[in-house]
Formats: C-alpha cells, structure tokens, sequence
C-alpha cells in the first residue's frame, strides 16, 4: 500500500470508459437507437465482473459469518412501504429549470447559475421526488399506485419477523440482500457512479439498543478493510463521517467510505446508525410489533439498525479505475488491469500456440481441467503477444500456453500478469500451484 497522497486523475475515467466499450465491460444502452440516457448494458466481461463484486460482499458478509444471513426481496412494493419510511415525504431533491435553454438542474449542485448556458434566470425551486411510480394491475388508478424501490433495505425491515422467527437469529444479526433499485435522478453522471438503475449491496444489522455505537465503529472498520484486501490501494480510500447537518432524518450517525474518483473524491458506500427508527416507523404503520424479545433478561425491545450500505456498480467502478495501469513491457506500453483474482473476470486464459488439432486436443482438456474452478477464457486468434496483451488489458491474472513441446512433456508455461514471469509446469501440478499462487 503507497503512503503517497493520491490526487485526481481526470484524464483517468476517459481511459476506462473506451476500455470498458473497446473489451465489452459496459455499453450504452440501446445505443443502436441513439443510447438512453444514464442506462447502461454490462457486457461479456462486465456481467463478470459485476458478479464477481457481488459474490465478493456476499463471501464476506454472509458465507463467512454466522451472525448474517440473506434476503431477497420484491422489487416493487406499495405506497404505504414507502410512506412509514418517509420516503413520500421525504426522497425529493430541489428542482429549478433554467429558463433560458430549458435544462433542468439539481438546485445544490449549480450555485445559482446555468452550467449549459450560465443564465441565472432560474424557475424557484420545487421538490422532485426521486421514487419510479407504477400501475399495478389493469386500472390505472390510484389503488394501483406502486413504486420501484429506491432501495433494498425497506424489504430487509418489513421481513424482520419472518427472518428472525425462521431463523432462530437473536441480536446482534444481520440481514444481507443484493438487487436492483430505483432513483428517479435529475442530473446522472460520470458513467456508471450515477445512474437511475443501479445494484445496491445492503445488509441491515439489528443490534441491542445500548450496543448501537460499538458495533457502528465495528462495521465502519469492516467495509473499510474490505475495499482494501480486494486491491484498493489506501491512498485512494478514506472515511469521513458526516456533520449533523448531513445527517438523514432516520440516523444518528453515518460514516462514508469515499473513493478518489477522477473528478475528486465521491461516496462509495455508506455505513448509518438508523437506530430505531424504521422498525417503530413500519410497526406504528402495519400494526405489527416488529420487536425482539430477549428470554435470557425478560425483557422486550425494538432493536437498533447499523446499515453499511454499498451501490454494486460504484464499486465495480471503483475497482476499475483503481486497477487500471500503463507501464512497459519489452520496451512497449502495456495497459494492465490489475484485479484482484477474486474480481477478474477470467482468472485463466488458455492460450494453443497453435490450431493444429493434436495442440488443441491438449489445449481443450486443460481448459476443461480448469473450468471446474476458475472462470477461464479460451483464445486462439493472433500472435501470442497480442494475445498476453488482450489478457492484461482485461485483467487475467494467469495466462496458460500450451505449446508443441507440451506434446513431449506434458507441461505448459505459466505467466503472471503482474510480473509477466514465464515458467514451465507440468499439467498435472498446474492446478494447485495457480490455486497456491491465489492464496
């Protein structure tokens, strides 16, 4: 980890955005009918790649822990979710329009002035709520009004029974999920960082009243460290708790892990003390006591909720920009991704010198060998250099070359991306010294 002060890289999000496009991580949306603003499709590499993020956090907040288990929940929930929550009331932004080109503006981000046109001819400011409205059901009236949640956690509060009874679980415990939400944004921006549709990790973690800031400071430290061991250099995250002012009308405290995007630095996941308040806000609703009551003490409560918070495809953003690397190699400029192995989207590539058929009937069941374990890909277009550049450039850590003296002697070459060290391994050791050099 560098102990050097990190600084913006603007010309940084350019370079990844044409990276992403050019090896098929992300698309614009609909780009044959002109794109649709603030969607994107994830490519071969990117649904990988967003995955394998995912899967990360559920390995580490679920598999690896007994006190957390998983959830999840519908996507479209009805009004009086979202109402007890105070998302109604509350999930606005402020909204003006510049009268002189008509573009439509967050009023907090703009200082009183146009950033198209710099009029300061501005409509007043209204609040726009950020909740997708919906009809479910033929008739579209208002008993039919459902929203698209602009989050997970609200199904994590109204389940807090049914998980808690089936089981077992008693506080501290956690209830994780992973799913698409719903923001109805007036100004997205910077590629994926901010969009309308987007992947949220959240886990909600009910805790004892009194026990509420321990495990606060506890999660803040977790989802900190975790951002680092997948390859975050330290340089370019940080936390910074929020003023009072900030704070969200549910919280009592809230800390975000921020990352030094190219234009500064940006949240990356958010971790709140929600106390109470969406439990005793979905019991006063439904009628429902969503409480917890402790045998061992005889005693009755509403447990407080420590939230740690992450949006998928921010993170999957993050990791990209802080992977991405040009040095040189043979006296040429290489682009590298360096993933994690957990976040690559090939762990391995296979790569036949050749097409000759008894190379590649080698070739395939050393592909097949692997594909029991790791995620790999199978090349054989191009020189043998271009193809160890096309590997980097995506992030692989190991490429596999099969060669015609793997015919005599049964092994291949194994390179490393970091280091693009080459050495001779038989084929039937290539599997556990790939998985020793992954641990």
């Amino acid at each position: 980890m560098s102990d050097v002060e990190a600084t913006p890289n603007p010309e940084l999000l350019d370079k990844v955005i044409n990276l992403a496009k050019r090896r098929g991580f992300v698309f614009p949306s609909a780009e044959i009918y002109g794109g649709f603003r603030s969607t994107y499709d994830y490519g071969p590499l990117g649904v990988l790649l967003l995955r394998n993020v995912k899967n990360a956090w559920w390995r580490s907040m679920v598999q690896l822990r007994d006190d957390v288990v998983g959830l999840d929940a519908a996507i479209l929930s009805p009004p009086a979710v979202w109402a007890a929550s105070g998302h109604l009331a509350t999930f606005t932004d402020p909204l003006v329009d510049c009268k002189q080109c008509n573009e439509r503006l967050r009023e907090d981000q703009i200082d009183g002035i146009c950033p198209k046109c710099g009029s300061r001819d501005l409509t007043p400011a209204r609040a726009f709520n950020l909740m997708f409205k919906t009809h479910a059901g033929p008739i579209e009236d208002d008993g039919a009004v459902a929203y698209l949640r602009p989050e997970t956690a609200q199904g994590m509060f109204t389940n807090f029974l049914n998980v808690q009874v089936t089981t077992r679980k008693k506080p501290p415990f956690g209830i994780a999920q992973v799913g698409k939400s719903f923001r109805n944004e007036i100004t997205p921006q910077n590629f994926v960082f901010r969009t309308r549709e987007f992947e949220q990790m959240e886990m909600e973690y009910f805790v004892p009243p009194a026990e509420s800031p321990k495990w606060f400071d506890y999660w803040i430290d977790e989802r900190y460290n975790w951002y680092q061991a997948l390859g975050i250099d330290k340089s370019k995250i940080r936390i910074r708790h929020h003023d009072p002012d900030e704070l969200s009308h549910y919280s009592t405290g809230t800390a975000d892990i921020e990352f030094l995007f190219p234009w500064g630095w940006g949240e990356l996941e958010g971790v709140a003390n929600r106390t109470d308040f969406d439990l005793k806000a979905h019991s006063a609703a439904s009628g429902t006591k969503l409480e917890y009551f402790d045998q061992a003490s005889n005693e009755r409560y509403t447990p407080h909720v420590i939230e740690p918070a992450a949006g998928a495809t921010r993170a999957m953003m993050a990791f990209l920009l802080s992977a991405y690397e040009e040095d040189e190699v043979g006296g040429e400029v290489r682009t590298v991704l360096r993933l994690h192995w957990r976040l690559a989207p090939y762990q391995v590539a296979v790569l036949p010198l050749s097409k000759k058929p008894e190379l590649e009937a080698v070739s395939r069941e050393v592909l097949t060998m692997l594909q029991n374990h790791f995620m790999v890909d199978y090349d054989v277009t191009q020189s043998i250099g271009k193809r160890y550049r096309r590997q980097d450039e995506v992030g692989t850590p190991f490429c596999v070359t099969i060669d015609f003296d793997s015919l005599e002697d049964n092994a291949v070459t194994l390179r490393d991306r970091d280091t693009t060290e080459q050495v001779r391994v038989p084929i039937a050791e290539l599997l556990g010294v790939i998985t020793n050099r992954m641990n």
